[in-house]
């Protein structure tokens, strides 16, 4: 018998998303953004992406339905982003989930964000070995994490930034440059006719011993606007900035998350969230897990950044392992700390049921 649709929402930041997931297999999803809205001021507004999601609720919950070839009265389960993000943001996602989960009589499960990211790749590879490591980067978030059963048992923070994630320094940067938001993609796109071996910009917390798994983004920032400010009066070599900027980054997060997986036992590595799709990144990730005898395992584009689906993923997975529904009354948790997929308990954690 299989088991029920779960529709997932999600709400956390600028992206409004939709996807419905039944036991691992992804049925159709929807994505609606408002980063063109927020690009003028060169990042995200907090009030601008609330109202943003309350227009787009309720069409792209419709979208990803019809692109399933489903009725809203075929859901079986709801699961939504509770935190971390921005507050008003999840407000407005939890509100629209918690009246559809009413509405149909079905269980409402609140979800870690970032677990979604870990989830996303589910719906691409399939179960998550146990154990598997995980480097999640994104623009507020960078974090190593040793992950075993992902909706039963705590995730293990091997390191986390200790200032600005990758992705935060990669939009700064981008700005410095006279580059466009949102500044990952653009520096991505730039770095393509430059030189990474340009400028030696440091790598942060290289060689810390009580930080060997952490991570620092921000001297590198500050590193690289001291070089753009060292070219006033000169034409800005931006296409060089950029390659020898993003080849920092991906050094030091492909280069940890290798050691971290060597000498914990582990032979796969997931690569999550919005930095997944850097092409540096990804690219350099293959080669060093090639030579270490590690598989990699990074989704598809379209489930790097944020959306629905990834959230309709661990709600299956909930469903599945027998947690418990959240209460209608719960509420949201903006700085949630990642330590269980579920923003609620499991009603039978118990390792070895099926799941």
């Amino acid at each position: 018998m299989s088991s029920p649709i779960v529709l997932g929402i999600e709400s956390s930041c600028d992206e409004t998303g939709a996807g419905l997931v039944r036991d691992g297999r992804l049925l159709g999803h929807a994505l609606a953004s408002s980063m063109d809205e927020h690009a003028r001021y060169g990042g995200v507004v907090p009030e601008i992406a609330s109202r943003a999601h309350l227009h787009a609720l309720r069409p792209v919950v419709r979208q990803a339905l019809d692109e399933a070839g489903l009725r809203l009265s075929d859901i079986g389960a709801v699961a939504v982003t509770t935190g971390p993000g921005l507050s008003g943001a999840l407000q407005v996602g939890l509100a629209g989930a918690k009246g559809i989960a009413y509405a149909l009589g079905v269980p409402l499960y609140g979800v870690h964000h970032l677990a979604g990211h870990v989830a996303a790749d589910t719906l691409e590879h399939g179960p998550l070995p146990d154990p598997c490591m995980v480097l999640i980067v994104s623009g507020g978030h960078t974090s190593l994490l040793l992950v075993r059963d992902l909706v039963r048992d705590p995730i293990v923070h091997l390191g986390d930034t200790l200032d600005d994630a990758a992705g935060e320094c990669f939009d700064k940067v981008a700005r410095i440059f006279g580059l466009p938001y949102p500044g990952g993609p653009a520096i991505d796109r730039t770095a393509r006719a430059g030189d990474p071996g340009a400028v030696p910009f440091p790598r942060p917390l290289a060689q810390t011993p009580q930080h060997r798994y952490d991570f620092s983004f921000s001297g590198l920032k500050t590193a690289a606007a001291r070089w753009a400010e060292g070219h006033a009066g000169r034409e800005l070599p931006v296409a060089d900035g950029a390659a020898s900027l993003q080849e920092a980054v991906a050094d030091v997060l492909t280069r940890k998350a290798v050691e971290a997986c060597t000498e914990h036992g582990v032979d796969t590595l997931v690569v999550v969230g919005g930095v997944a799709a850097n092409s540096r990144v990804r690219s350099l990730a293959e080669e060093r897990c090639r030579a270490a005898g590690v598989r990699l395992r990074v989704p598809p584009l379209g489930l790097c950044t944020d959306n629905g689906a990834m959230i309709a993923a661990v709600g299956d997975l909930l469903v599945r392992a027998g947690a418990a529904a959240a209460p209608l009354d719960v509420s949201i948790d903006p700085s949630a700390p990642l330590v269980h997929a579920a923003l609620q308990p499991l009603a039978n954690p118990a390792r070895g049921v099926a799941a």
